[in-house]
């Protein structure tokens, strides 16, 4: 028994020792606890270096904005009441009875009154001003000041915007300032989402605790108690899901963001961030640009209802977007309005007095992104030389181009018209033929419009920079020149118009023909260019020599290398309208070459100058043989291929050009110009086949149109220094005098005017015999 109890006691105290050898373990709350308090540390710590390398850093991307040359308003500017009216519309100015705001004009009959709006170009800054604008007929008689009267000598309204370039989400915003918002928006904005934003640290206790019971009851987010600072969180770092972790994400960064950015700041990013619509592929952002959308003016200058309205929309955009639902848009800017007087920031009469007001919505003048596209392209291929594509989309510059936004919409117009009326008259198919059109300033080598499809919307294949077609007889003037430019020939130098045969090394031999088939014997050297004949241009400048003849085309900016074909001599080479342009520029401009140039200047979005684009001059031929050669030109528009300008604008106009045809009638040319703009016209069918229009039966047709809408600077003839008009008889091409009755007078460089007299010359006339018959002639 005794033993038994020891066996007992021995089999306890070892269960004892055993039992304090494994003491039972509690679960590791503490280290559970100190580890989720590590992670939310350090969540919190990259949620707040997110927050402010974000909202330190730039905080939006900006598009760039293109605008056209702006319309500069003087007395004495050919302009038409009508035409003025709508400048001014399209560039967003409302016609109202009494001025009031920015961005406003009144009109009764030639009379304007206008209070333009503050603009920054690149040179200078354009006060807003208040103005009184006559017309008389179809030009400005005189521009005063509203108050006092005084003249004004220039305007320069603000330039239309023709394209913006986007960032590829595609947000449009203008960046507003706090200190240029008005109050009553910012107040009508707190009252209305966040009546305590001034007092909160980022969120609002009681506004979450409302929206909690209301989603328990719902079971699912179905409300949010979000203040202004999680709102733009929301938007500016979040995602739009409606789960419980964006909600923690939102409320946790709100906080952080408070804590360092004071209130202003945050409310300055509120709202210039907020959706406030949408636009095709463009969403509107911010108060600023919601502001033009809608109403059509600048922030600061919107009537209280209107603000009310733009607050009104920050709940549901397009739910109460006042153009496709104008019942609920009013309901909503009610409300507004009513909370504002229940708050005491509104008399309540004053509240009735607006809420009776109509929305007040423009409109929709929905900007395209390619509102010119052929143009456009033209500007985005000299950008490219100049900037990445990503600064482009991102960093809010401001491109200021030498578009004429009037002249373009004449050219649009006129070649759709004319494209018609040549396929009716011509018996082509409908739709068959195809343009390309580019106007130009010469002296400076502004593009001021371009087309590059009969459909101006068009944003495909751009047949002004990419088509490259056979140019035919616009290439002789060059030819000519060479041969001017030699000495060895002048106007009055007689040429051969017999037929003849080239061997060539390989291949048929070469027999150029006259477009008519016929041979007319000894011609004048300028009736062949001025008649455009194949026979005499080809000997000619085989006489000279083809090298030449080259190195003339490439100084004047011909684009490759010039394989040496006769056929060349003759058009047999292939350019685009773009490149034909660049050539007749040196041209018109008495030999000294501009580049082409679609810009003027770039600034960033603080209104710096980055890039300018400064005049390039570079003399490229004698202007003394240019000269003779623009007075052959000036020769065609009057009596040669191009004589029906001469008989609808008269001699007195001085136009000068050449027209261009290539075999089979593939390819109508027309490049010409007047007093201050060089257009180049092109004419054909996209196939290349035949459409039967000589370069005076199509393109001529189109730039006859264009300058008899958009108006003719007439043109004086002045010879070139050096250079003398002699008397010359038009048959024989000699020295002519009192005794011819067709005598002209030609341009002759020093030195090279024929001294043997005419046929028809009487010798010479000063001795004291001829004084009496003199005296009566």
């Amino acid at each position: 028994m005794a033993s038994r109890r020891k066996k007992t006691s021995s089999r306890k105290g070892s269960a004892s020792r055993s039992r304090k050898k494994r003491p039972q373990r509690s679960f590791p709350w503490f280290r559970l606890l100190l580890a989720v308090l590590v992670l939310l540390a350090g969540y919190g710590v990259y949620l707040d270096a997110t927050i402010r390398a974000k909202f330190e850093g730039q905080r939006w991307a900006l598009p760039a904005r293109v605008y056209a040359q702006p319309l500069e308003l003087y007395a004495g500017l050919e302009l038409s009441p009508a035409g003025f009216a709508a400048a001014l519309e399209r560039v967003g100015y409302q016609q109202v009875p009494t001025l009031r705001h920015p961005g406003e004009f009144s009109r009764d009959r030639s009379r304007f009154h206008l209070h333009t709006q503050r603009f920054r170009f690149w040179d200078a800054e354009e006060p807003a001003r208040r103005l009184r604008i006559d017309f008389d007929g179809g030009r400005i008689s005189a521009i005063n000041e509203l108050a006092g009267g005084r003249a004004v000598p220039i305007v320069r309204l603000e330039p239309e915007q023709i394209a913006s370039i986007y960032p590829t989400h595609g947000e449009d915003r203008i960046l507003v300032g706090l200190d240029a918002v008005p109050e009553f928006l910012t107040t009508a904005l707190i009252v209305t989402e966040d009546r305590g934003f001034h007092e909160h640290s980022g969120i609002s206790l009681r506004g979450i605790a409302r929206a909690l019971f209301a989603n328990i009851r719902a079971g699912g987010v179905v409300q949010g108690g979000s203040t202004l600072t999680q709102q733009l969180v929301k938007n500016f770092f979040l995602t739009r899901d409606r789960t419980l972790v964006r909600k923690g994400n939102e409320a946790l960064m709100a906080l952080l963001l408070e804590l360092h950015y004071g209130k202003d700041e945050i409310l300055e990013a509120y709202l210039n961030e907020v959706y406030l619509g949408q636009d095709g592929a463009r969403s509107i952002h911010g108060f600023g640009l919601a502001s033009r959308f809608y109403f059509g003016r600048a922030l600061a200058a919107l009537a209280p209802e209107q603000m009310a309205l733009l607050v009104g929309m920050v709940k549901g955009p397009s739910y109460y977007d006042p153009r496709r639902h104008p019942q609920r848009a009013r309901e909503r800017r009610n409300l507004v309005l009513d909370l504002l007087a229940e708050q005491g920031r509104l008399e309540p009469a004053e509240a009735a007095r607006l809420k009776a007001r109509p929305l007040g919505v423009v409109d929709r003048r929905r900007l395209a992104s390619n509102a010119h596209p052929a143009f456009l392209e033209l500007v985005r291929r000299q950008l490219q030389r100049d900037y990445r594509e990503e600064d482009l989309r991102s960093e809010g510059l401001r491109i200021f181009t030498t578009l004429d936004p009037l002249l373009q919409r004449t050219v649009e117009a006129q070649a759709e018209a004319r494209l018609e009326q040549l396929e009716r008259g011509y018996r082509i198919e409908t739709g068959a033929l195809q343009t390309a059109v580019i106007v130009t300033r010469y002296q400076n080598g502004e593009v001021l419009a371009l087309l590059g499809d009969r459909d101006p919307h068009a944003a495909g294949f751009n047949r002004a920079l990419e088509a490259r077609r056979q140019v035919g007889s616009l290439i002789k003037p060059f030819v000519f020149l060479a041969a001017l430019d030699s000495r060895s020939y002048t106007l009055a130098s007689r040429l051969q118009d017999a037929p003849f045969t080239l061997d060539m090394p390989v291949g048929d031999a070469w027999q150029p023909r006259n477009y008519d088939k016929q041979f007319r014997g000894e011609v004048l050297l300028i009736d062949a260019l001025v008649e455009s004949l194949n026979v005499p241009t080809a000997r000619m400048g085989l006489d000279i020599g083809l090298d030449q003849v080259i190195q003339t085309l490439r100084r004047m900016g011909y684009p490759d290398d010039i394989r040496p074909l006769p056929s060349l001599l003759l058009g047999a080479l292939e350019l685009t309208p773009l490149e034909v342009t660049q050539l007749y520029q040196g041209l018109a401009a008495n030999g000294f070459r501009s580049p082409l140039q679609a810009i003027r200047e770039v600034v960033d979005a603080e209104g710096q100058p980055l890039q300018r684009y400064p005049l390039e001059v570079q003399r490229v031929a004698d202007p003394a043989a240019v000269s003779l050669v623009q007075y052959a030109l000036r020769d065609v528009a009057r009596r040669g291929t191009a004589k029906a300008l001469g008989a609808r604008f008269g001699a007195d106009a001085g136009l000068a050009g050449k027209t261009g045809t290539t075999d089979d009638l593939r390819d109508s040319w027309f490049a010409g110009y007047d007093d201050d703009r060089l257009m180049v016209v092109w004419v054909g069918r996209d196939d290349n086949r035949s459409m039967g229009l000589t370069g005076s039966q199509g393109a001529l047709q189109l730039w006859s149109g264009i300058m008899a809408r958009s108006g003719v600077l007439p043109s004086i003839y002045t010879p070139a220094a050096g250079v003398n008009l002699v008397e010359i008889d038009p048959t024989s091409g000699l020295r002519a005098d009192r005794g011819c009755e067709d005598r002209v007078q030609w341009p002759f460089i020093e030195g090279t005017a024929p001294e043997t007299p005419a046929p028809c010359a009487q010798g010479d006339n000063s001795g004291p015999g001829n004084w009496f018959r003199q005296w009566f002639d």
